[in-house]
């Protein structure tokens, strides 16, 4: 018997159905909307000197992003290169926890080095600053000027904001570091940039090894359960990621679930091609 097909407006209707209890989940669970009367009560003068008084703290789900997705498909590509070569279980499941390892630690420390690189940027930026105050500081003043004229302020109320700005040197070195240079050093922590993406390089990219450590299962159910969970994971990240932010969760975790599919097809034909020209 032939299958009903379904009209287009009806498959339109379930995916903004499916769309609506997404954006519902965001809102009560992941980044619920305040109401106007808990803005207003967010927005009294104690209650914005309190928040502003916290020191910010840079996100760590960049980072987090960066090392989950990384893991995967590391580990996921030396499966699918194994499985490419025809090489048993057990060298899969050696060279994707040696991979886990070494990969992790490599680019925890990348990512350290980067934070570390962009703080040495910002305090070459800093002296640089303080030595043209203190040679030139009628040149840096203008500089100040036509910052914040650029920004709309003129007359006497520009001058003012010059005064103000010029009057103590490390709020003057800020602001030129945050205007002219687009730096600031506020909520940078290189060390927990690096262990943030250790953590979840190999917290993530240990799933798609694990269907390698089940004893009893045949080589290829092995692989396809680890394509699957490899599968899973770069979808839910991707998804993860757009709802935090209050993003399109399915276009970003199917933008993740091909990117990381294409680097495990890159994998399994260079481990197949590999085996075939060295193999025999």
């Amino acid at each position: 018997m032939q299958a009903k097909r379904r009209h287009p407006a009806s498959i339109r209707g379930d995916s903004a159905l499916l769309e609506s209890h997404i954006f519902a989940f965001h809102e009560r669970f992941v980044m619920p909307i305040p109401s106007r009367q808990r803005l207003l009560a967010d927005h009294l003068p104690d209650a914005v000197q309190a928040r502003l008084g916290i020191t910010p703290k840079a996100s760590t789900l960049p980072d987090a992003v960066l090392g989950g997705i990384d893991g995967c498909v590391t580990t996921f590509a030396v499966v699918s290169g194994a499985f490419g070569a025809g090489f048993s279980p057990q060298v899969a499941l050696v060279l994707g926890f040696a991979n886990l390892l070494a990969d992790g630690l490599s680019m925890a420390v990348s990512n350290y080095e980067a934070g570390q690189a962009q703080l040495a940027q910002i305090a070459s930026a800093e002296r640089t600053e303080h030595r043209h105050i203190a040679l030139v500081p009628e040149g840096e003043r203008e500089e100040i000027r036509q910052l914040f004229r650029a920004k709309g302020f003129e007359g006497e109320l520009l001058e003012q904001v010059v005064e103000v700005l010029c009057r103590d040197p490390e709020v003057w070195v800020s602001t030129m570091l945050r205007e002219e240079y687009g730096l600031s050093r506020e909520g940078l922590s290189p060390l927990r940039a690096g262990l943030v993406t250790f953590a979840a390089f190999l917290g993530v990219g240990a799933l798609p090894l694990l269907p390698y450590a089940l004893p009893g299962l045949s080589v290829v159910t092995q692989f396809l359960t680890s394509l699957g969970v490899a599968a899973a994971v770069f979808l839910g990240i991707g998804m993860l990621k757009s709802a935090v932010y209050g993003l399109p969760a399915w276009r970003s975790g199917l933008r993740t679930l091909c990117m990381g599919s294409a680097a495990a097809g890159l994998a399994f034909v260079s481990g197949h091609g590999a085996q075939m020209l060295l193999g025999g």
